[in-house]
């Protein structure tokens, strides 16, 4: 059987598109042939691109714009336009087509927006006795409560400690997503569709090692059932 095909989209930035490699990587270890997906400008060409693909990450990032409480914070870049245009075209695309989904950090953020969601500017601005959770601003790793019969407490179970390398969070969740991890402090760190195929978190677990690696495995096996539908 062909290995499920993960497409991954990227940063964008001076009119070039960038990537961790470490993303790559950790599609690699769990079994799936990571595929970077281009920033088209037609979306015909991007629907003919995602008909040879299984699943999609959308990876960390800049700030999400849309649906803000609050402002930008002046150390938090925007995203792109063309990198936002592409994404939402992405998850426009593939909704209902029984693929599977990871956002993270940005990913998990703009996923939440696109339902309908708010988010932070500035978590620290309106969350009361907030931990710091960007690790520029001086946070540090925390601990992460998981939902007792979650999909994501099936992969990682009831706790999890996690990197905090983000300065937005979700304020309300967008329609049809349920949240399923909690800082201590409250902050929204994952989102799941009822289904599972659809799966944020705030935190990354492709630099987690160990501990990340089965969120990569759980979409590289949802993926091989759209995989083998196909065949």
């Amino acid at each position: 059987m062909s290995r499920p095909r993960i497409g991954i989209t990227t940063s964008f930035s001076d009119g070039e598109q960038k990537l961790d490699r470490r993303y790559l990587l950790a599609i690699e270890r769990a079994g799936g042939l990571p595929v970077i997906i281009p920033m088209c400008e037609s979306p015909e060409i991007l629907a003919e691109i995602l008909e040879e693909i299984d699943g999609i990450v959308i990876p960390g990032g800049p700030a999400i714009t849309d649906n803000l409480v609050g402002g930008v914070p002046d150390d938090l870049p925007t995203a792109d336009p063309v990198r936002l245009r592409s994404d939402k075209l992405l998850l426009q695309q593939i909704a209902g087509s029984e693929r599977p989904v990871l956002g993270i950090c940005y990913g998990m953020q703009l996923i939440n927006a696109e339902a309908g969601g708010s988010i932070y500017g500035d978590l620290h601005a309106h969350v009361d006795g907030a931990l710091q959770h960007s690790e520029k601003r001086g946070g540090e790793a925390h601990p992460i409560e998981v939902s007792a019969g979650s999909h994501l407490s099936r992969l990682v179970g009831s706790r999890l400690v996690v990197n905090t390398r983000h300065i937005q969070s979700i304020a309300s969740v967008g329609q049809k997503l349920s949240a399923t991890a909690r800082a201590p402090d409250g902050v929204i760190e994952a989102i799941e569709s009822d289904d599972g195929l659809v799966i944020g978190v705030q935190f990354h677990p492709e630099r987690m090692e160990e501990d990340g690696l089965p969120l990569f495995q759980n979409l590289v096996e949802r993926s091989s059932r759209h995989n083998e539908s196909l065949r």
